[in-house]
């Protein structure tokens, strides 16, 4: 049996959707006399056509599921007509196979509820925090805050002015850079970034965001260039702390239900040592005072260039 093309699946969907848009639209919504003799409910195709300013004919063919191209600029002038919320716009976009591209914005980042904040609060001693694909930085527990928040230190923002692990990691000075390994860390985030982008290509936030970070970073530009992609997986990382000395922690990622490309990451001391200077940050150990490094770890250097 012959497949059936995505597009010709599409088009009597981007139809039916329209049609039950357009029906549930009266003339009053849209400030026109509601008139006499309307056959059907809602506004007509003609009216919709007007209002956003685009051909009758071409409107009604966009209707029909004819297969015809529609610009990002006539989709939204039909959404507003339409007064289609953000999922409805969204959707219309897949239909019409246009990249969605919403005007970026921090208010865009999904809520995190009561429960939520409360699982990570509760994973203390442990440092976590809920990041998005882009590593926005979208809630933490108190010890994680303590561990990569210290003096007041705050983690840079992207280009939204929203805490974001990746761009801290790109324009730390080496003073405050809390990784020991900067580059292995940065080439696996980097990685796993490029992994995520693939769902967002040409989403006007995914593509202003990684322009802002090759711009600021020479290293994430080559890392980019690169297009490596790497899976999750838990992995050990080495962290400084200006108190309490370095720390050697492996991280898990959790996924979250009911919010898509969001993901708890856990940070669990890997030896007894680490375990001791994380908990003297929540104030159940008394405070180390000139530690020893850890055994095995490199020096590393924040700001490192390659040989």
């Amino acid at each position: 049996m012959t497949a059936v093309p995505a597009q010709r699946r599409r088009r009597p969907e981007l139809a039916a959707f329209l049609r039950g848009r357009r029906a549930r639209m009266t003339p009053e919504d849209v400030g026109m006399p509601p008139g006499l003799r309307r056959r059907t409910p809602g506004l007509r195709r003609e009216e919709v056509a007007r209002l956003s300013g685009v051909g009758v004919t071409w409107y009604t063919w966009l209707e029909q599921g004819r297969p015809i191209n529609a610009s990002a600029q006539v989709l939204d002038a039909v959404a507003r007509t339409l007064r289609l919320d953000r999922p409805e716009r969204e959707h219309l976009y897949r239909l019409a196979e246009v990249p969605y591209a919403p005007e970026p914005s921090a208010s865009d980042l999904p809520e995190v509820g009561r429960e939520l904040q409360g699982i990570l609060d509760a994973l203390e001693p442990h440092p976590a925090v809920l990041y998005n694909a882009r590593y926005d930085v979208l809630a933490t527990n108190g010890v994680y805050e303590r561990l990569f928040f210290r003096d007041g230190q705050e983690l840079d923002t992207g280009p939204f002015g929203v805490r974001n692990a990746l761009w801290a990691l790109c324009s730390a000075p080496e003073a405050v850079c809390p990784v020991v390994d900067r580059r292995r860390e940065l080439s696996l985030m980097v990685a796993r970034l490029r992994g995520a982008y693939g769902r967002h290509v040409n989403e006007r936030a995914w593509e202003e965001f990684i322009r802002g970070l090759v711009e600021t970073s020479p290293d994430f530009a080559r890392l980019w260039r690169g297009a490596d992609v790497v899976p999750p997986g838990a992995r050990v990382k080495v962290f400084r702390h200006a108190r309490v000395g370095e720390v050697r922690m492996t991280s898990v990622s959790l996924s979250v239900n009911g919010m898509p490309e969001c993901r708890i990451v856990v940070h669990t001391p890997d030896d007894e040592e680490s375990r001791l200077r994380v908990a003297s940050l929540c104030g159940a150990t008394t405070e180390t005072t000139n530690p020893a490094p850890l055994k095995g770890t490199g020096s590393g250097d924040c700001g490192a260039k390659e040989n």
